[in-house]
């Protein structure tokens, strides 16, 4: 136990090259903005990095397995819409109520997701791609295409921007927390051990014995849990939910995780990894809106949005990392 506890936080060579980079990309942007390197910025982003660092968690979990889950965009906004209108379901109460709701509501998506997956074998690109779709569907007519009009309650928007311990903000803490009770899933419990082992071979689990099907249950429901949680805390940060406020995260949570080492064909990453890949993501988002490379496709005649080279950079990411992960497997 202690071995594989001690392998959750043993740097492999891709975690290395990943956290190697962010400091490259900190040098890199001292360069061009010398309050890179202040305490407070760095804090900062760390700040920035726990949102998508709870997203990552729960995508890990179902990366490990072998799958993936594109239902995350609607998911989290179902959680940060769903916990915003707990006011009109709750009255009064909705202080205490709005965060635990929006939590269930993830928790429900995920849920769709681990029976579609695991009881009707669906294939997971595209079942929670269809989820993702329904999930859009919902909650344009909750809201009639527009912006919810309740802000969010002060519970949320102390989570989001308060400091529990004056040192660390509250998503920071947020995200060391699930961390934490990660690791400690994957390490200490039965659970973790068969995530490994469906992710390696899952009819070898199934002859076994073991209820796999259950273990891919509970890690699309974890993962609708954690995106809804990252919904919550972002409503708390802008003081309201909007639409799309998950579509920036799909793919930076599955590019920090691969990034971090994880095959994307599942049964390896650790969570060290997973950190790495997410602050590194985080470096890269910021450099990018400070160096601004849409200038340099402009000089040489080429309109290009700052979005558009973000999403390539992303996309180019996850490409790579696919094929030298499946070019792996295949040679063992």
């Amino acid at each position: 136990m202690a071995s594989a506890a001690l392998a959750q936080f043993r740097p492999d060579r891709a975690t290395l090259i990943a956290f190697g980079c962010s400091i490259a990309l900190v040098l890199v942007g001292a360069i061009a903005q010398p309050s890179f390197l202040s305490v407070d910025y760095l804090v900062q982003q760390l700040q920035i990095a726990s949102f998508l660092g709870i997203v990552a968690t729960g995508m890990m979990l179902i990366i490990l397995l072998g799958h993936i889950d594109l239902s995350i965009p609607w998911t989290i906004g179902i959680g940060g819409m769903m916990a915003t209108a707990a006011t009109g379901f709750f009255g009064s109460g909705a202080e205490w109520f709005a965060i635990p709701f929006g939590i269930l509501c993830g928790m429900a998506v995920g849920l769709v997701n681990g029976l579609g997956v695991a009881y009707l074998r669906a294939p997971s690109m595209i079942f929670t791609l269809g989820v993702n779709a329904v999930a859009q569907g919902l909650m344009v007519y909750h809201t009639g295409g527009f912006a919810p009009p309740e802000d969010a309650l002060p519970l949320m928007r102390g989570l989001a921007v308060g400091r529990l311990i004056p040192a660390i903000p509250n998503p920071l803490l947020v995200w060391i927390v699930i961390g934490a009770a990660t690791v400690f899933m994957l390490t200490r419990t039965t659970l973790g051990r068969r995530i490994y082992a469906i992710g390696n071979k899952e009819k070898a689990v199934y002859l076994s014995g073991v209820d796999a099907k259950a273990v891919v249950l509970i890690c699309f429901v974890i993962s609708g849990a954690c995106a809804a949680a990252t919904g919550i805390m972002l409503s708390g940060w802008a003081n309201r939910s909007y639409q799309a406020m998950g579509d920036p995260y799909l793919l930076p949570a599955i590019a920090a995780v691969v990034l971090g080492g994880a095959n994307v064909l599942g049964g390896r990453g650790t969570y060290l990894g997973t950190v790495a890949g997410v602050i590194l993501i985080t470096l890269l988002q910021s450099i990018l809106s400070v160096v601004q490379p849409q200038n340099i496709f402009a000089q040489l005649g080429i309109t290009v949005s700052a979005e558009a080279v973000r999403q390539m950079a992303f996309g180019t990411v996850i490409i790579g990392m696919l094929l030298l992960y499946g070019r792996e497997k295949s040679l063992r």
